[in-house]
């Protein structure tokens, strides 16, 4: 069926995100033109907004629109805790929880041999001098938990040796619900490794 351009070329445009198939790039293009609440008007304003007035913070490098971000310039959390994550979206997950009131530091991706990303890529540089200006007192490596996050972990370890932080990282085990044998060995493993003091 042939389409007008405009239509055509949104779909196209949709479908180039991710997740996001043929069939659902034509549902979203055909609801914002069925959709009489200027919702078309409002996308197309948040994205230019988005391409405009995103700008990376330059003390953490989290995504924010004023410099220092919010979180950076908020008196209430605690500055001597850095939380190192690897993508943005990873503080949306921790701050959900709302158990943690440090800082952050975004480091924009992993230690990848295979995909030709480097430690010299990420923004780990400039964690190591946060740490080192001083009143850090502990950095938790939030990185993911495979080879690649792994990786990063063991360097930005070996990167802050001496320099009077604590580095800790993310516990890992068993989700919340799950059952043992559903568990996999290496989770398994490391939830016994983890293992606290019942009440502790």
């Amino acid at each position: 069926m042939e389409v007008a351009a405009p239509v055509a070329r949104l779909i196209e445009a949709f479908r180039r995100l991710p997740t996001v198939g043929p069939k659902t790039a034509q549902r979203l293009t055909f609801y914002l033109l069925r959709n009489p609440n200027n919702l078309a008007t409002e996308l197309a304003n948040a994205l230019i907004d988005l391409r405009d007035k995103t700008i990376l913070c330059s003390t953490c490098f989290n995504l924010a629109d004023v410099d220092p971000c919010h979180i950076c310039r908020n008196p209430a959390r605690d500055g001597s805790t850095i939380c190192v994550v690897e993508e943005p979206l990873d503080i949306l997950a921790l701050e959900r929880t709302a158990e943690y009131r440090g800082l952050y530091h975004v480091l924009h991706g992993a230690i990848s041999p295979m995909e030709r990303v480097s430690a010299e890529d990420l923004k780990i540089r400039e964690l190591v001098q946060r740490v080192r200006a001083g009143g850090v007192q502990e950095v938790i490596l939030a990185t993911n938990p495979n080879m690649e996050g792994d990786a990063t972990a063991m360097f930005i370890t070996r990167q802050l040796a001496g320099l009077g932080a604590r580095v800790t990282r993310l516990a890992r085990g068993l989700p919340i619900g799950g059952d043992l044998e559903y568990a996999d060995q290496i989770t398994l493993s490391r939830a016994l490794e983890g293992r606290r003091e019942v009440g502790a």
